[in-house]
């Protein structure tokens, strides 16, 4: 598609052979930028993130929190819980997964967590939702390698972003 090989780097473009590359589609504005200030171009590879949304239902309390504190109680949350991906697109395919294929890999989790007191999961034995991430991302990781980040909500309003 394109004049150059994409995985070799450029030298930095002198004043004399920009306007041969400025030619080169796609590339024009990634050359100037980088030609203005003095680096040589490697064209990008392309990442797109990609997310899927999950729901669970699960009750909890906090063991580790202050006397009193209203999360010492127990109670019961709708997660939503944010499963994101960073990878390239497959060139054929034109996607970076096939969201079936991550509802698939996500089950064993949703198994493991839905309708759960999830105090009682192995690891998960001070359940707080920053601990819920991490849990999930290292249980989803190992079957899902372009794992970028996992998102829980606990409430519309509060929740918390993990990324390995």
């Amino acid at each position: 598609m394109y004049p150059y090989d994409p995985n070799t780097t450029l030298p930095a473009a002198s004043s004399a052979d920009i306007t041969f590359r400025l030619h080169t589609p796609g590339a024009h504005r990634k050359i100037a930028q980088q030609f203005a200030f003095g680096q040589s171009f490697a064209p990008d590879q392309s990442q797109v993130d990609i997310f899927k949304v999950f729901h669970i239902e699960a009750a909890h309390r906090l063991p580790n929190v202050p006397a009193g504190h209203k999360c010492a109680r127990l109670h019961g949350h709708s997660f939503r819980i944010e499963v994101h991906l960073r990878g390239e697109l497959d060139p054929a395919l034109g996607w970076v997964m096939d969201f079936a294929e991550l509802k698939r890999e996500f089950q064993p989790v949703f198994d493991r967590l839905d309708h759960r007191y999830l105090n009682d999961v192995p690891g998960l034995e001070n359940p707080t939702s920053e601990r819920l991430a991490e849990w999930i991302w290292h249980a989803l990781k190992p079957a899902v390698p372009l794992l970028h980040r996992i998102v829980v909500h606990e409430t519309c309003t509060s929740g918390c972003s993990y990324s390995g």
